[in-house]
């Protein structure tokens, strides 16, 4: 796994030796920020379900100001803050715990949530609550939903605003907003 595009180009992320760890496709992550490109420069960025940080740490080098990164697996904290350093990324928050509930700990509005939680999971409603209930989501913010194909999401979840989606192959990309977005 590695970084695609922007400062830290090419640099090679650490992954986990196990497979308790889905990450994201190049493929899909590069259709993911050919989708945000317009909106990635100097925004502030979540990596909720971080992983190994693949997102957030793209995100930060195609420009965001600041991403945070949250994970409640000990494994996947000490992977993130491995590949923060490994790329020397600046504006990066780390938060170890329950991913949904850390989120109150953002103390600014949001302009791009990435939501990758494990597919089996039903950990999509409960962000997205907790980001309408928190109103972290900036005027013209997207929140950014990857899940399988197999998975069906409303045109409207907890308040916000499908977009579009996007497909590649068995993996959907949901965007929502706000519902005066789109």
């Amino acid at each position: 796994m590695r970084i695609i595009a922007g400062k830290y180009k090419g640099r090679r992320l650490q992954t986990p030796d196990n497979y308790d760890i889905r990450p994201t496709t190049d493929k899909v992550k590069e259709a993911m920020f050919s989708i945000l490109a317009p909106d990635i420069s100097e925004s502030i960025c979540a990596d909720v379900f971080a992983g190994t940080g693949n997102l957030g740490l793209e995100a930060l080098s195609r420009g965001a100001a600041k991403c945070y990164f949250f994970d409640n697996s000990r494994t996947s904290i000490g992977i993130i803050k491995r590949n923060i350093d490994h790329c020397k990324a600046e504006g990066a928050v780390v938060y170890a715990g329950d991913s949904i509930k850390n989120l109150e700990k953002i103390r600014e509005k949001v302009d791009i949530f990435i939501l990758d939680p494990p597919y089996e999971a039903e950990l999509y409603e409960k962000a997205f609550r907790k980001i309408r209930q928190l109103e972290l989501l900036s005027e013209n913010g997207i929140i950014v939903a990857e899940h399988e194909k197999r998975r069906d999401f409303p045109d409207e979840m907890e308040g916000f605003h499908k977009i579009k989606d996007r497909k590649y192959g068995h993996i959907i990309l949901s965007l929502y907003g706000h519902p005066d977005k789109g």
